[in-house]
């Protein structure tokens, strides 16, 4: 059971079996080719990093603007 706040982003790997597995891998392999494969998951590792990283600074700059406004006037609505 995922801990509160955690978020499970692709449950349905969960309910794959071995046989599901392997025909996806398959599918893959077929698809990209073999030599492709590293380079495919290096980049969508890059992709997962970029996202989190971006995820992290929306957070932060959402978090800083509930504390006031950036013009430092002490107005939080737009002008």
């Amino acid at each position: 059971m995922p801990a509160a706040g955690d978020t499970i982003m692709i449950g349905f790997i969960q309910n794959l079996g071995w046989g599901e597995i392997l025909a996806i891998l398959l599918v893959v392999i077929l698809l990209f080719g073999a030599k492709r494969i590293p380079d495919l998951a290096r980049s969508l590792g890059r992709s997962l990093s970029e996202f989190k990283k971006g995820q992290a600074d929306g957070a932060s700059e959402k978090s800083a603007g509930e504390d006031g406004d950036s013009t430092g006037n002490g107005n939080t609505k737009p002008q």
